[in-house]
């Protein structure tokens, strides 16, 4: 049967009605996790049960689904480009250098995979917020926040436009430009820099696309190209080898198949293994020599051939003269070598091979499509086998807790920020001898980690949940001070959330009111090797234009529930990934190759004949020779280009896709709305800020009670800027990241241009200075007998009717009042604001001086001014 929306609708159809069911009759299993949201629930249900159908079709067909053009919105401006030759040369320039002559041997030659389609070229999209397009162009601006996205799809398929759904959010919320390309070569990314200035760039990627930009970011900095301001990566997947302990557990919370991705036999997968090139070969010398080649002595032995043909892997039920530590092929040294006979980390020159349940597992087929068996280690290919991840920009990694390729992701962030702690095993340090002195060569990285209770791979995916916005927002967060930071100035961003469709209102159901009041303080097991015991949250998520903490020992590690609630990441002791030996990491395991097996015994049952018609087919077109390569390539047998015969197929025209139309409107839903109302706010603002002339210019109408809506151009702007998060003195032991007040209090502190005062009531919301000319001794309390009020310490105190405490500058009460609460230092974000800010602690030039004696600040005599509320700023929080 096709794949198409039709079949697709009906293979889905019942998962949604299950899902439905299920979710509001069994819902004690839900609680408290993102599932008790129907729209995650439906969501995850829905992906896993199309991966699931899809695997019952060939890689081409799912290749031509996905791929197929959806409607781009009205409210998104997209311009499609083409890359230039000139380009992509100088890109296979640099990523021949990073490879080296050893390494262009292993992949087979350097010309092979510059092949492109006759007429076909490299085609990329500039996505954007049509109208922060417009307003981009009126003022002049070229464009200072660029984010060059590469998708996911475990490197085989998915495109662009199924994904611009996801690209289009991190335009809106970071009002930047997307540039997202349409293929899953990485090389042209390299010339990206001749185009833009680095410090204006963001590279993010998801999955597939996040293991392709660690390794693009390896690349620049090997090379000595200029490093973008940072990079997101999302769920990525940078360990081909699945040598970490969550892929051995189950997939309860995630949608990507245990056993890793099977697919319907087809020309293009699985491509022949060693035995079928045997074959070949001696088919070709049948031909030449006109005549057949002596065939197996019996009958059984040929049926077992062929059986061994379709399955792709043999079995020894008797193994002899296994010596597995003197195995060159395995872990020199590693932990439970003994174990594990066989070869069991991945070289040229030989097939994997593992002991699983005292039978000698030999691999014959290609594991992974993305490229053989004996390249998954390769550290461009699974990137947490790099020698150092040091010396990168900052890295926002984003990990689902419930996904099974979560601990390599741990690992990545951990050993990115601490590269001398995570080195190479010893068979990977003999393998790159250069790698020792690599480790001790970068700086480390400043990395934030965020675990995401049992969320799935690639949440965003789910762009209408509400988990998904959480984590739209930290991206957006981390994007701006990322930016601002390259830049060296502030970053202007937009804040959307009293417009934001999902901070007003619920999406769902399943979010009672006893849910979403649930305490702060939670219990929870490290079931997921990603919580340490009861924690309270320390704060919400943030949005774009709020400073983040500051990095501890170049980490800011953050667990995230499902709310948008931070807690503290758990030790490092109760993380798995990090209790891994150096030399187990890159070692197959027998827990994945086991649920591989059995998922591929049941498909090669399934499909067996057609298997075995598609590998005689190949011989036969293979004997009859492709278009060679200069230099002796010899491409891997799963490349197109290894295929290409004297014609070649043109790329078929795109069609609409209906169905992945309805689900890119799904995705985009939130973001119309919240443009909508954008637009809403502003027409209404508009709208009341014009009165009578009775009523005065600009003036709202006196006998109006209504409040004015929020303003575009004022309250719903914040500016973001970088204040030292990575500097080395938060690299103290605080137990946990330093809290918001923390920073500001260091960083007001580390402001030469800040002069705090001697006297600390001046700091105190309980000061209230004297109206008298600097170095008076009285003080000013309002009330006189029957209202004054002082302190312990003789301070007066000016209170509103209310009881609240209220400063007064010059003997006039400000129209507000002040919280309480102070740090260790007597001080709080609005007192801080004040000295800065409302003439409380002079300025030059702001009408106060500063007093000689004791620091005490007070007004110029004869000045008794009210303080300008337009002016007033209000202290971030970071």
């Amino acid at each position: 049967m096709v794949l198409n929306t039709f079949t697709v609708s009906a293979a889905i159809a019942p998962t949604i009605i299950k899902t439905c069911t299920s979710h509001y009759l069994d819902r004690k299993p839900r609680r408290q996790r993102p599932t008790a949201h129907i729209s995650y629930d439906e969501g995850l249900n829905l992906i896993r049960s199309f991966l699931h159908y899809a695997s019952f079709h060939t890689v081409e067909e799912i290749q031509a689904f996905t791929s197929q053009w959806v409607p781009t919105p009205t409210w998104v401006k997209v311009d499609e480009v083409t890359i230039s030759n000139q380009s992509i040369i100088n890109a296979a320039n640099a990523l021949i250098a990073q490879l080296g002559h050893r390494g262009i041997d292993k992949i087979g030659g350097k010309a092979w995979w510059q092949w492109r389609r006759d007429g076909t070229n490299l085609k990329a999209e500039w996505i954007e917020m049509r109208g922060d397009h417009q307003r981009r162009k009126e003022s002049g601006d070229s464009g200072k926040r660029v984010m060059l996205y590469v998708h996911g799809g475990a490197y085989f398929f998915g495109s662009v436009d199924e994904h611009r759904y996801q690209m289009q959010r991190h335009a809106r919320k970071l009002k930047a430009r997307v540039f997202a390309r349409s293929s899953l070569a990485i090389d042209w990314h390299l010339n990206f820099r001749f185009r833009a200035d680095p410090s204006t760039i963001i590279l993010a990627g998801d999955s597939a696309g996040g293991g392709m930009i660690v390794s693009l970011l390896v690349i620049l900095r090997d090379q000595g190209i200029p490093l973008p301001a940072g990079a997101v990566l999302i769920s990525p997947w940078v360990d081909l080898t699945h040598s970490f302990p969550s892929v051995a557990g189950d997939n309860t919370f995630d949608y990507i198949p245990s056993h890793g991705f099977l697919q319907r036999p087809s020309e293009a997968w699985p491509p022949p293994n060693a035995e079928d090139i045997e074959q070949i070969a001696m088919h070709a010398v049948e031909m030449v020599a006109e005549k057949a080649l002596p065939k197996k002595s019996t009958q059984q032995e040929r049926k077992a051939a062929a059986a061994d043909a379709v399955r792709g892997f043999s079995v020894d039920h008797n193994p002899m003269n296994l010596d597995p530590e003197g195995n060159p092929d395995n872990p020199a040294g590693a932990d439970g070598a003994g174990s594990r006979p066989g070869n069991t980390i991945p070289g040229a020159g030989h097939n994997l091979s593992i002991m699983i349940d005292g039978r000698f597992i030999d691999i014959k087929d290609q594991i992974q499509l993305y490229t053989t068996n004996q390249l998954i280690s390769h550290p461009l290919v699974s990137p947490v086998l790099q020698p150092s991840l040091g010396g990168l920009p900052p890295l926002l990694i984003l990990t689902g807790g419930g996904e099974v390729l979560r601990d390599e992701q741990i690992y990545l962030a951990h050993k990115a920020a601490n590269p001398s702690k995570y080195p190479l095993g010893e068979a990977y340090l003999k393998e790159y001898p250069q790698a020792r002195a690599i480790i001790d060569r970068w700086k480390p990285t400043d990395v934030q980690l965020q675990v995401w209770d049992d969320l799935c791979h690639v949440a965003p995916t789910l762009s209408f949940t509400r988990p998904a916005k959480y984590m739209y927002r930290s991206i957006a967060q981390f994007s701006a001070w990322t930016l601002a930071r390259a830049q060296k100035t502030e970053i202007d961003i937009m804040d959307d959330d009293d417009v934001s469709v999902i901070s007003i209102e619920s999406e769902s159901t399943g979010d009672t009111s006893s849910d979403l009041r649930e305490p702060r303080q939670q219990f929870q097991t490290i079931e997921h090797g990603t919580a340490n015991g009861p924690t309270v949250a320390s704060e919400q998520i943030g949005k774009a234009g709020d400073g983040l903490p500051p990095f501890r020992n170049h980490m800011i590690r953050q667990r995230v529930d499902r709310h948008g609630r931070i807690y503290p990441l758990g030790s490092h002791s109760s993380l798995p990934a990090l209790q891994m030996s150096a030399n187990e990491i890159g070692v197959i395991k027998p827990g994945p190759v086991l649920k591989w097996l059995n998922a591929k015994q049941v498909w090669d049952k399934k499909y067996a004949h057609e298997k075995r018609r598609v590998q005689k087919q190949r011989v036969k077109e293979m004997a009859k020779g492709f278009q060679d390569f200069a230099d002796d390539d010899t491409p891997p047998p799963s490349a197109l280009a290894g295929r290409r015969g004297l014609t070649m197929p043109k790329e078929k025209k795109k069609h609409k896709s209906m169905g992945m139309s309805l689900w890119s409107l799904w995705g985009s839903k939130h973001d119309e709305k919240t443009i909508y109302r954008e637009e809403e706010a502003d027409r209404i603002l508009e709208t009341d800020n014009v009165t009578t002339e009775a009523d005065g210019d600009n003036a709202r109408p006196v006998n109006s009670s209504a409040k004015l809506p929020k303003s575009r151009s004022r309250s719903r702007r914040r500016k973001v800027s970088d204040l030292g998060q990575t500097s080395s003195d938060h690299d103290e032991d605080f137990g946990s990241d330093p809290p918001n007040r923390e920073l500001l209090h260091r960083q007001y502190q580390e402001n030469e241009a800040f002069h705090p005062p001697s006297d600390p009531r001046l700091l105190s919301p309980r000061y209230v200075p004297s109206p008298q000319s600097p170095g008076g001794e009285s003080e000013r309390t309002l009330g006189g007998e029957n209202g004054a009020q002082h302190d312990e310490e003789g301070v007066g105190m000016a209170r509103s009717a209310s009881g609240k405490i209220r400063p007064t500058k010059g003997g006039v009460a400000f129209p507000f009042s002040l919280g309480t609460q102070l740090d260790e230092g007597g001080r709080n974000a609005s007192t801080v604001t004040l000295t800065g800010h409302s003439g409380i602690v002079g300025k030059e030039g702001t009408g106060v001086h500063q007093d000689d004696a004791d620091g005490l600040q007070s007004a110029k005599k004869g000045e008794v001014e009210r303080p300008e509320v337009e002016r007033f700023e209000t202290a971030r929080e970071f």
